[in-house]
């Protein structure tokens, strides 16, 4: 799809250099003037007029590359000023807030709220046709769009954590203006500045054709308002006359629209697609057939994830493989950055759209699911593989009760009674060690240990037979996160779940897994059952992680009792 992308994008580029061409050296290299007669009216197209004459008999394909000037001019001009005057306004509204933010947001409102073509009409009629008024009132149609969605990017930079981070250590406006906002929004003016053109030649296009253009000037939109007017459909005239100007509307349109979809992806990467390796079939029926016979229910097979940075990709994570059999809880430890979430998200296919993966399989019960279509990888998120995430206070939607969000799961994948739901939300928030009262409170008034536990029963909703446990106890106190991972454990063991449970504290994963991996940099650097690995293990990335854990007791070969790992120093 990337590939496609580009040659959209170079298609795009070429249309419209052969407009820029025509525009440009048509004029000079006709023979003929665009604005005087050359020949009798209505000609049809012969060696000398290649497209014929008009009632005028003016030669139509010069008067074709004189209106390319004029519909770019205005084009090119009106997008100029509505990016502009849109990006300033969206971008102050932005970042400035209160009073001022809800003035400009409530011009914003009225003017698109205004119905366009009627608006157009009116204020060209006031001031009277002619090229300024047309770029006037391009201009003022279309800043309001451009100034809305420049104003959200504003806010979604202005609200980030580097910008806050700023801000704390005391920078001034115009700092977080040049290093954080600016560098930020500009890259979105090139496919809005794009996409302007595009509306603005349409425009033009619709005022000329309705009279309201420099009746004195050629424009592709004026020649059709002639053709319509001198009666150009009455005669076989009209297929010279009328269709040659609306392909070259079509043309350029196509141009600017394939371009901009094409900086669009550029400039926002999760617009571009996520691909996978294909795999042959005799290989693959194969691997299958040993995942089966050996009850592994989740097998990833030299996984590699990348993402583009600087027109290149970066690798994430980079040919990992490992296994997972059924009732066995494998844990993934590592830094931040190592790869561990992106990991999870392969699996359930939740990757962010710009993420490339060039080779690697991922089998769930002998099924890859790389080649699942949307709805059965649906289905399999929530169903059969349950996910817990990490940080519940985001998890959670703070406007729905905690039972409104269990329903919802319930009903995105099962046809269930209301009585059945009703007594299957007591079950699971009983199962997580929570009374069903709870049912009924919002996020907000419930402690982290509380709300961990929701996650935990949304994941189980549904009995799955996977379970993805993302870094399940980050931000929880000490004890709280003990109490979580023995709720973890215990429910592993009465459903009998598959389970990978990723974390960075390694104390943590001990307590839980029957078998590690390491990762460091999107590689996996050391694995093995879990006692054997804390114990023996002489991988010096490993050793440094395991004598980083601090204890009271004397380090010697010991088990790692949950007791043991969480008797830290005070």
């Amino acid at each position: 799809m990337r590939n496609s992308t580009k040659i959209i994008g170079i298609i795009g580029v070429s249309m419209l250099i052969l407009v820029v061409l025509f525009a440009i050296f048509g004029p000079m290299i006709s023979p003929y003037d665009a604005y005087k007669q050359v020949g009798a009216s209505f000609l049809a197209p012969n060696k000398s007029h290649w497209l014929g004459t008009n009632d005028m008999g003016q030669d139509i394909l010069s008067e074709l590359a004189v209106g390319a000037r004029t519909s770019l001019f205005i084009g090119v001009v009106a997008a100029i000023l509505a990016t502009t005057i849109g990006g300033i306004m969206g971008v102050l509204a932005g970042y400035i807030g209160g009073r001022f933010e809800m003035i400009v947001m409530r011009v914003i409102d009225v003017v698109m709220t205004l119905p366009f073509l009627p608006l157009m009409i009116v204020v060209a009629v006031y001031i009277g046709p002619g090229v300024m008024t047309q770029i006037f009132v391009i201009t003022l149609v279309m800043w309001a769009g451009k100034a809305r969605q420049i104003r959200a990017q504003t806010l979604s930079i202005k609200s980030a954590v580097p910008v806050l981070a700023a801000k704390t250590m005391g920078a001034s406006d115009f700092y977080i203006f040049y290093k954080h906002i600016t560098p930020g929004v500009f890259p979105i003016f090139i496919p809005q500045f794009v996409g302007a053109v595009n509306g603005a030649i349409l425009m033009e296009s619709s005022l000329s054709f309705l009279g309201l253009g420099d009746p004195t000037m050629k424009s592709w939109g004026s020649i059709l308002y002639y053709a319509n007017n001198r009666s150009g459909f009455l005669t076989d005239a009209w297929m010279w006359w009328i269709i040659p100007p609306g392909i070259c509307i079509v043309f350029v349109v196509l141009a600017f629209s394939f371009i901009g979809y094409f900086l669009e992806e550029k400039v926002n990467p999760r617009l571009g697609m996520y691909t996978v390796a294909k795999k042959r079939p005799k290989q693959e029926f194969e691997i299958v057939s040993q995942l089966v016979e050996n009850q592994i229910t989740l097998a990833v097979e030299k996984l590699t994830v990348q993402y583009p940075k600087n027109n290149a990709f970066t690798t994430v994570v980079d040919a990992v493989s490992f296994e997972v059999r059924q009732g066995e809880v494998l844990g993934i430890v590592g830094e931040s950055g190592s790869g561990k979430t992106t990991i999870a998200s392969a699996i359930i296919q939740q990757l962010r759209a710009s993420a490339h993966v060039p080779n690697g399989a991922i089998y769930f019960e002998g099924k890859d699911l790389q080649l699942f279509s949307d709805e059965e990888i649906r289905q399999v998120r929530g169903q059969q593989i349950g996910y817990i995430a990490q940080a519940a206070m985001n998890a959670l939607n703070p406007v729905h009760t905690v039972e409104k969000q269990l329903k919802e799961a319930i009903l995105a994948h099962q046809k269930m009674s209301k009585a059945r739901i009703n007594q299957r939300i007591d079950e699971v928030l009983i199962q997580v060690g929570l009374e069903p009262k709870w049912r009924y409170a919002y996020s907000h008034e419930l402690s982290g240990g509380m709300r961990q536990r929701v996650i935990i029963a949304m994941a189980l909703i549904n009995k799955p037979r996977f379970v993805i446990a993302d870094e399940p106890t980050t931000g929880l106190d000490v004890l709280v996160q003990v109490e979580i991972l023995q709720l973890l454990r215990k429910l592993q063991k009465e459903m009998n779940l598959s389970m990978i449970f990723i974390s960075h504290d390694l104390p943590a994963v001990l307590t839980i897994t029957d078998r590690i991996l390491i990762m460091k940099y999107g590689h996996v650097v050391d694995s093995g059952p879990a006692k054997l690995l804390a114990n023996e293990s002489n991988h010096p990335y490993t050793r440094r992680l395991m004598d980083a854990i601090p204890l009271l007791k004397p380090k010697k070969k010991q088990h790692f009792s949950e007791e043991a790992q969480y008797e830290t120093v005070r």
